[in-house]
This record gives C-alpha cells, sequence and structure tokens, in this order.
C-alpha cells in the first residue's frame, strides 16, 4: 500500500522540532511513499515551504511541495521550480491555491490547470504532477459536473495523479473515480484521509472547504461535548473503518492529512496492520 503524508511549515523553533520528530517516527514505522508540505494562501508561507521541505528531506524517502498559481508570476513559479529540481524534488502538488484576505492581483495562472500546462511546457517529465480532486464537489464550483469537468482538464493537462479532499463517505469517492474514468482521466486518485481529534476544529475546516460530515457522526461528535478522550475514541474507530473499506477495495494509495502529528495517524494504521512489525504508538 502506497502511503502518503501531508504536512504543513510550522511557526516556531519548538514547533519545527516536533514536525521532524513526528516525520521521523512515521518513517520509521511506514512504508512511505513521501510527504508533502502546504503552500500558504498567496504564498504566504513560501519560506517556511521552502525550509521545511529542505528539512524533511533529510527524514522522509521523498518530498513533494505544494505549489500554487495565485498571486505568483510567471518567471517567479519557473525559479521555484527550477530549485526544487535542482534540490532533488521530483514530484509537486499543483494547485490553484487561495488570495489572502485584501489581495487584489491574481497572479500569472488563475486555475491550477493552467499551472500544470506550465510545469509540463517548462520542465517536461522532470516532475510528477499531483493535483487536487473534489468526491463531494469544490465549494466554489458551478456544479458537480462543472467541478469533474475541470479535474479531467487537469489531467489532460498533463497532471500524472490527484489527492483528494478528505471525505468520510467512501461512495462519493468510488462514484467520483468511475466517473473521471469513464471520461479519460484514468490517472492514479489518491484518497486523502483526515484523522479526527477535535470536533470543533475539524466541523471548521469541513465548513470551509465543502467536505461533508454525516449527521450521524456530528451528532455522536458534538454529544462528546469536551470529553477528548471518546472523541478520538470514536473517531479513530470510524475513519479506520473508512481506510479499511478503501484499502479492501484497492485503492492505489492513502493520503494522511498529520496535522503535523503522528500519533492519530499510526494508530489507524496500527489497527489495520500497515505497520512495521515492532512500530509502537508513543
Amino acid at each position: 500500500m502506497n502511503i502518503s503524508l501531508e504536512f504543513f511549515p510550522p511557526k516556531t523553533e519548538q514547533a519545527q522540532f516536533a514536525l521532524l520528530e513526528s516525520a521521523g517516527w512515521l518513517n520509521d514505522s511506514l512504508s512511505l511513499q513521501y510527504g508533502s508540505v502546504t503552500y500558504g494562501a498567496g504564498g504566504s508561507t513560501r519560506e517556511g515551504t521552502l525550509q521545511t521541505v529542505r528539512s524533511l528531506q533529510a527524514v522522509l524517502p521523498a518530498v513533494a511541495p505544494h505549489v500554487s498559481c495565485i498571486g505568483a508570476a510567471r518567471e517567479e513559479l519557473h525559479e521555484l521550480l527550477k530549485g526544487y529540481l535542482a534540490q532533488g524534488i521530483r514530484r509537486v502538488v499543483a494547485l490553484r491555491g487561495d488570495l489572502p484576505s485584501g489581495y487584489g492581483q491574481a497572479g500569472a495562472f488563475a486555475h491550477a490547470v493552467d499551472l500544470v500546462r506550465f510545469v509540463r511546457e517548462a520542465f517536461g517529465d522532470a516532475f510528477e504532477i499531483e493535483v487536487a480532486a473534489y468526491p463531494e464537489v469544490h465549494p466554489q464550483a458551478r456544479s458537480a459536473q462543472d467541478d469533474l469537468r475541470h479535474f479531467v482538464d487537469k489531467v489532460k493537462a498533463g497532471a500524472t495523479g490527484a489527492i483528494t479532499q478528505y471525505f468520510f463517505n467512501s461512495d462519493a469517492y468510488f462514484r467520483f473515480v468511475d466517473e473521471a474514468h469513464r471520461l479519460g482521466a484514468d490517472v492514479p486518485v489518491i484518497p486523502g484521509i483526515m484523522p479526527i481529534t477535535n470536533y470543533s476544529q475539524l466541523a471548521r475546516f469541513s465548513d470551509a472547504c465543502g467536505a461533508e460530515i454525516p449527521r450521524w457522526i456530528r451528532l455522536r461528535l458534538a454529544g462528546y461535548g469536551d470529553d477528548l478522550a471518546s472523541i478520538r475514541a470514536f473517531g479513530e474507530e470510524v475513519v479506520t473503518d473508512l481506510v479499511d473499506q478503501l484499502t479492501q477495495a484497492g485503492v492505489p494509495g492513502i493520503h494522511f492529512y498529520t496535522m503535523n502529528r503522528a500519533e492519530p495517524t499510526l494508530a489507524i494504521l496500527k489497527a489495520l496492520g500497515l505497520t512495521r512489525p515492532g512500530s509502537e504508538i508513543q
């Protein structure tokens, strides 16, 4: 099973140390394919992303930086990608990204498909290009059909794979993949998985990104109130069952949104027998 992980640039030296510790622990415990590193709205974490990519290259088998086209000039993107190539990076996650509040200039490209096309034209096959997929529809899409067409366009422009927004309904994922394949987008679509550890945080993220928390899960989580131990135990059970459904169906991989923490991801994979022998939850 191909397992990949997402991290975000830490803001403090202490958080940086904790991230490297977590990433190293995950790498020691899993047969890991790569770790990705996020890129803030309008490039707001650019320096942090660059530093985090360099740091994680020392502890992970491969690193895939997020590259956002919103707010960036063509020359800036070319230099960024050229630098990554020189650094030994061979996979990027190409995204449209978000404009920071009050930011008036969109940049050279308005959509992720334009960025994918640019990377292919400028660098040929030097990079594996992952793009985003939305089984439950992008929150800004005009319709589900329009969102699916945008995804297919990214694949036809040169994307070699996709990572989905997180979801808790496996049927949404399977339907999306089937519909994309029928339209000729036959690249691997890796399901994105979000461990559940904090209900209010999860609800806030989900409302912002359009990921649906099924009603029965919301009600159970809300019913636990401030009982974090029960929230985590229930969340682990729910997400472990979801990952089991996906792996039993033969998905091409699993991508975990780690929130820079090792324990929730490892607990799920250990329950499914997907950690290396002797791996312990610390």
